[in-house]
């Protein structure tokens, strides 16, 4: 094995950020790891004023100490998740140069790091707005090229009255709607490769089966086989992260609720509705933590287990559920 111990940060950073590239980060993500360790490697020099060139920093003088300094340095203009961004992503890039064998130990662990600021939920704004926006969207409008209410409808009430993320959401097969009568579910494959199962009600349950009644209809029976992908496009393709994004922001604008979206939290802002809605009619953090497929309430509060019954009973009482039941006249 070629010995890199002598090599310079800027190449290693480069090996890293290629290995990064192959499990398909948005470039946003790589743009971010690049920030973070060019920026925070050139401040590893002994007054931190000069900032260094790369090519002349080798990875052997990253010492505890040198990072602590140059952490010091990077954080004294910068807000505490910014910092806690650029730790997480040495840290990351750290346990890449062990396992190549570079480094013999990662030096991270002794530099310190705020605690990252928990984010503010972003629902839906308005009272009405997630009944306003499944009651247009149920509606067929000549103003769209290729109809699919159905389709629509079925993406809403899945991240509306289950919480679902994006990537959980594209991840959905047909047999991930699963249960007997009065015991649906939906299994979802969660962040970080947790597995999570969410209650589903009537209402929603029958949303899904219309929409698959539909795409038998345009595509024919093979097209909803159990392991098929549980929403595509216009196509019959399975959708992806755009356009199930596109989809989303359609809707809106169908329903004329752009202005009630908060910003930087467009499908987002569906589970966080779920959430919050949730927490007004009664569930319990650990109900709601269940649900969505957190690890835990915050950093410093154990994980609290809820039983299926009480998952169940906090979904049930959502009035978004309700709401679906009254369209499809399940209740």
């Amino acid at each position: 094995m070629h010995d890199k111990t002598g090599e310079s940060v800027e190449r290693l950073i480069e090996e890293f950020l290629t290995d990064r590239a192959t499990r398909k980060p948005s470039p946003h993500t790589l743009a971010a790891y690049r920030r973070d360790l060019t920026t925070v490697a050139a401040l590893t020099g002994p007054d931190g004023t000069t900032p260094l060139p790369l090519d002349q920093v080798p990875v052997t003088a990253l010492s505890p100490r040198v990072m602590r300094a140059a952490f010091a340095r990077f954080a004294a203009p910068r807000a505490a998740a910014s910092v806690h961004r650029a730790w997480s992503t040495w840290n990351i890039f750290f346990t890449f140069l062990v396992a190549e064998g570079v480094v013999p130990g990662n030096p991270m662990p002794a530099v310190g790091r705020p605690r990252a600021p928990l984010p503010r939920p972003k629902p839906l704004r308005g009272e009405e707005t997630p009944e306003e926006l499944l009651a247009a969207v149920a509606s067929e409008t000549g103003r769209q090229r290729d109809p699919w209410p159905e389709r629509d409808l079925a993406v809403l009430a899945l991240a509306l009255c289950a919480g679902l993320r994006l990537s959980e959401l594209l991840a959905l097969r047909v047999a991930s709607v699963a249960g007997r009568a009065g015991e649906r579910r939906v299994d979802v494959a969660g962040k970080g490769g947790r597995p999570r199962t969410v209650p589903i009600e009537a209402g929603v349950d029958r949303v899904v089966a219309d929409y698959l009644d539909s795409r038998r209809r345009r595509f024919g029976a093979r097209s909803v086989r159990p392991d098929s992908p549980l929403l595509v496009d216009r196509r019959g393709e399975p959708l992806r992260r755009g356009g199930l994004q596109y989809l989303v922001e359609s809707c809106y604008r169908r329903a004329g609720i752009g202005d009630r979206v908060p910003r930087g939290a467009r499908l987002h802002a569906l589970r966080h509705t779920f959430a919050t809605r949730l927490a007004e009619d009664g569930a319990s953090a650990a109900e709601i933590m269940r649900l969505l497929g957190h690890a835990s309430l915050a950093s410093s509060q154990a994980y609290i287990e809820v039983t299926a019954g009480q998952q169940r009973a906090a979904v049930r009482s959502n009035r978004t559920n309700q709401a679906v039941a009254r369209l499809v006249g399940g209740g």
